[in-house]
């Protein structure tokens, strides 16, 4: 063997044991970090939520432990007209109440509905009036049909879903939504929907589709539109899986959409099917139980009587059920309780503790840095998701993995370029307020 071989032998030798001690002492230079941290607060975009109004009232004594609040927004009152073929919008209706209850502490759920049963807060003036745009209504062809009182709930107009420029605009405005919203921390989530309230029903009424209800092949077109243009959750009634309303969900291009789904009577005395009509699991179940995982679910707790608001957050139960175990079932991320804080079970112990059962939760099992670069551990011991990109951060840089869509009991262990102290570890993200914070447990790592 030549004295050169001898030579380049040497130093492949050299260079791999340099490379094996290397890669050896990068493992092991990596030490447990020392964290301790406690969720004490409800977690942003998750929780009981409150009407702006009642908001306001109880913010001196609830609003540190309600992370959102509620609001029809009526469509009517943004749209000023349209030209060249452009909606013409004055936002600032709506952008008056998202800063109030930002100032509140609060970021908000807003639904958009085009029917609202005996209103008197519309644009024209008449009981139950629709909240179609002026423009839209001055349209020759376009013509509103009434019902006096259907199911009781007062007189009620609605759209006339065989105008060309409504389906249009619907389709508009939330891409305009969209555009100007999609990453405004004051809206969390996004509620969609047709017929009375929004809510996917007609109750009273006879639908007639193409007329007072858009037709099946509309309401699918809108939902792959949603899915394309919105970044903001968005979620829609369960009835949406009542196949005499809808056929959203027995196709499966619309079915594998990310929309989540709200319930309007939740926990109601037979709301489920062991309990008797059992017609809000049903829904559920034909709408797809498993949308919680990439769609955020929420609704509204029960009017059915006037005490399930009042009583649903009694620890012993109502109707057999506690509010844990029924958010549990079905993955609520959120629930609005308006009337809640006329029973006596409304104190901010309790409707901490209740929203902090709703939703994601984070807790970080393992952290450990090497003094240049850390590996961070978190597992969700919530309930559902959490539905926008956030973060662990060391230092206030932040992993390249986002925690969105980590599933309860998932983990996922993130690279940081950054180095872990026991004080300079969180999670961050773009979409939620100035003062929340997204809190985690922690208890790890060094002995």
């Amino acid at each position: 063997m030549t004295k050169d071989l001898f030579g380049a032998l040497a130093v492949i030798i050299l260079c791999g044991a340099t490379l094996l001690s290397s890669c050896t002492n990068s493992t092991a230079d990596y030490k447990p970090v020392v964290l301790q941290s406690s969720v004490t607060h409800v977690q942003p975009m998750s929780g009981l939520v409150l009407w702006s109004n009642v908001a306001t009232e109880l913010q001196a004594t609830h609003g540190a432990c309600i992370a959102l609040e509620f609001a029809y927004i009526q469509p009517c009152k943004l749209v000023t007209g349209k030209s060249e073929g452009k909606v013409l919008y004055e936002w600032s209706y709506l952008d008056k109440q998202l800063s109030a209850a930002a100032a509140r502490g609060h970021q908000m759920v807003v639904r958009f509905p085009l029917c609202y049963p005996s209103n008197s807060n519309n644009c024209i003036g008449e009981k139950g009036g629709t909240y179609v745009p002026d423009y839209i209504r001055a349209l020759p062809d376009y013509h509103e049909t009434y019902s006096a009182n259907p199911g009781g709930d007062g007189p009620t107009w609605y759209p006339d879903w065989s105008n060309s420029e409504l389906q249009w605009f619907v389709k508009q405005f939330y891409s305009d939504l969209a555009e100007r919203y999609n990453n405004d921390p004051r809206v969390a989530f996004v509620e969609v929907g047709f017929g009375h309230w929004g809510e996917y029903h007609t109750y009273g009424t006879e639908v007639n589709f193409g007329v007072n209800f858009p037709t099946k092949e509309y309401q699918r077109e809108l939902f792959v539109h949603l899915s394309e243009v919105m970044d903001i959750p968005w979620l829609t009634s369960i009835d949406v899986g009542d196949e005499w309303y809808s056929d959203v969900c027995k196709h499966a291009e619309t079915q594998a959409l990310d929309f989540g789904l709200f319930d309007d009577t939740f926990m109601h005395r037979e709301h489920e099917i062991a309990d008797g009509d059992g017609w809000n699991e049903k829904c559920w179940q034909w709408s797809g139980m498993d949308h919680w995982r990439t769609g955020v679910c929420g609704g509204e707790i029960s009017y059915y009587t006037a005490d399930d608001q009042h009583n649903f957050l009694n620890p012993e139960g109502m109707y057999g059920h506690t509010w844990e175990e029924s958010a549990a079932k079905y993955h609520m991320t959120f629930v609005i309780c308006n009337d809640a804080p006329r029973g006596s079970y409304f104190s901010p112990g309790r409707v901490t503790e209740a929203g902090i059962a709703a939703g994601y939760n984070f807790r970080i099992t393992a952290c450990e840095t090497n003094g240049k670069d850390s590996r961070v551990t978190v597992t969700n011991t919530g309930i559902a998701p959490i539905y926008r990109d956030a973060f662990v951060t060391v230092a206030g840089v932040r992993a390249e993995q986002s925690l969105r869509g980590l599933l309860p009991g998932e983990e996922l262990t993130c690279e940081i370029k950054a180095a872990a102290t026991t004080d300079n570890v969180r999670i961050t993200t773009d979409l939620i307020l100035p003062g929340q914070e997204i809190e985690f447990e922690a208890d790890c790592c060094a002995k």
